[in-house]
């Protein structure tokens, strides 16, 4: 079997049959493979990155594929979905106290580490200038995928996660007109122009993110759908089109489809539950499909002359280019240096450099397949090395955060005719909401638990029925008072029955 740039026969029934089959294969063959990853506490990219290659024409399958473009197109497809899985999940309370620090990092970090990394590969490896240049770009971008994957599954303080990840969504951007500036014929524009360009495209995609965000939100708030399994197909449909609105107005379209995925996420939309359960499976399926085929492109019988030069320049970011950039950066905001050594060895490549990487292959530059291995070696190597010892440095720096009370499930379905609302409600294991009485809720006036599923059975609860840890409840709440009663929902899931008097309420109402 053969994908490459030539013309080829066209695809036939036949050929459709043998790429299910081999598609069905390797997602069966990943999805297991998250098991094992998230145990050792590898970023699953490893994993499907060796699915590509053991495919690849080097591997057991023998399939030789060698288009940089459509890898490119692909890639860039499938980190549009990652990065509306990632902001979807981000909470805008963890967000809000670090955008400065974020976005210092995002912006100057970025030039420090791209500055460092360049002046080391050009210095030690003998590589030129534009080479140099292009690697340092290439892999000064911290991946989305593999921060989004490894930190939630890490207990650290929100500081922490929140600068990270609001980074990794964030710093996309700025690398990428770099490299596409670097990669092009010519000599490269004065660095004023070129930051005038970079501020312009991220305020463009700033401001279409947002909007776009706000509007969609608005929208899927205020108009009931006649099925729940729209509102999933219409998030992502949102988010895809920030991303497009942003490119096609010229701006960055990773920052708007960002920003837009963050303001949805935060928006508290109906049917909430499924929509994310549906973001995580397309980010799965973007993730698997983006790595799989990068394992193809790369040919692991020529990576033999590039590993020396990968482990020197990897070497360079990661001891000295990523903790002064961090140092730097952090320098205004005061934060411990605990957290500014977490955060120097936090800073995970994954497929971003790997997918910037094809850019310079598709312009033409020269070496270009040399920079690809470079770039490949380095984030494999680093990645087995960082992901895993993760979790002990942050032992070590005694900076594992509180997980705190277990958040409760809410899902809300409107009652467009009726001006109300459905609020589904799951307790889980770690509630504070087990052994509270309903009437103890004190839920705001308007609103009230009409029905509690409890092992298989559902009844109607009594003000003096005690809630317990797995009972599902159903709260029918008018319009106005909608927000206020999951809110105080909440809050009793946080601080229990006390939670109005611990000071763990998020609202007034019904207090």
């Amino acid at each position: 079997m053969r994908l490459s740039q030539g013309r080829e026969r066209p695809l036939t029934v036949h050929h459709l049959n043998q790429l299910l089959l081999i598609s069905s294969i390797v997602l069966l063959v990943a999805v297991v493979a998250v098991r094992i990853s998230s145990r050792s506490g590898l970023p699953g990219l490893l994993v499907y990155l060796g699915i590509g290659i053991a495919i690849g024409q080097d591997g057991i399958g023998d399939i030789q594929f060698d288009n940089a473009e459509l890898t490119q197109v692909i890639g860039y497809a499938a980190l549009v979905v990652i990065l509306a899985e990632g902001g979807l999940g981000t909470k805008w309370t963890e967000i809000r106290p670090v955008l400065p620090a974020a976005s210092a990092l995002a912006l100057a970090g970025v030039a420090v580490s791209v500055g460092v990394t360049a002046t080391a590969a050009h210095l030690l490896t003998g590589l030129e200038w534009r080479q140099s240049l292009i690697i340092g770009a290439v892999v000064s971008s911290t991946d989305a995928a593999a921060v989004f994957s490894v930190l939630r599954r890490v207990p650290l303080p929100a500081r922490v996660r929140g600068t990270l990840e609001a980074e990794s969504g964030f710093n996309d951007a700025p690398v990428v007109i770099l490299v596409v500036a670097f990669s092009t014929a010519g000599p490269v524009e004065h660095w004023y122009v070129l930051l005038g360009e970079i501020l312009l495209e991220l305020a463009i995609g700033a401001a279409v993110g947002l909007a776009v965000g706000w509007l969609g939100s608005w929208g899927l708030r205020h108009v009931a759908l006649p099925a729940s399994g729209l509102y999933p197909i219409a998030v992502t449909a949102i988010a895809v089109a920030a991303y497009a609105v942003g490119a096609i107005a010229h701006g960055s379209g990773f920052l708007a489809v960002y920003l837009a995925s963050m303001v949805l996420g935060n928006a508290k939309l109906p049917h909430w539950p499924a929509t994310r359960g549906f973001a995580e499976g397309l980010g799965w399926i973007a993730q698997i499909g983006m790595f799989v085929l990068l394992g193809l492109l790369v040919t692991p019988h020529e990576l033999g002359d590039d590993i020396v030069p990968a482990l020197v320049i990897g070497l360079a970011l990661t001891m000295v280019a990523r903790p002064l950039s961090v140092v730097l950066c952090l320098l205004p905001f005061r934060v411990p240096w605990q957290e500014q050594t977490l955060m120097s060895w936090a800073g995970l490549r994954g497929a971003v450099p790997i997918i910037l990487a094809t850019i310079p292959m598709v312009e033409g530059v020269e070496a270009s397949e040399k920079i690809f291995n470079i770039v490949f070696v380095l984030v494999v190597v680093y990645t087995l090395i960082q992901g895993p010892t993760l979790p002990w440095l942050a032992r070590t720096l005694r900076l594992g955060g509180d997980p705190g009370a277990a958040d409760l499930g809410i899902e809300s379905a409107p009652l467009e005719r009726l001006s109300g609302h459905l609020l589904s409600v799951a307790i889980p294991a770690g509630s504070k909401m087990h052994g509270v009485e309903v009437g103890e809720l004190r839920l705001p006036a308007g609103s009230a638990v009409t029905l509690v599923v409890r092992e298989g059975a559902s009844f109607v609860p009594l003000p003096s029925t005690v809630l317990r840890r797995g009972d599902e409840l159903l709260v029918v709440a008018t319009d106005p008072v909608r927000d206020a009663a999951e809110r105080r929902l909440r809050a009793v899931g946080r601080g229990g029955k006390l939670a109005g008097w611990l000071g763990t309420d998020e609202t007034q109402a019904g207090g």
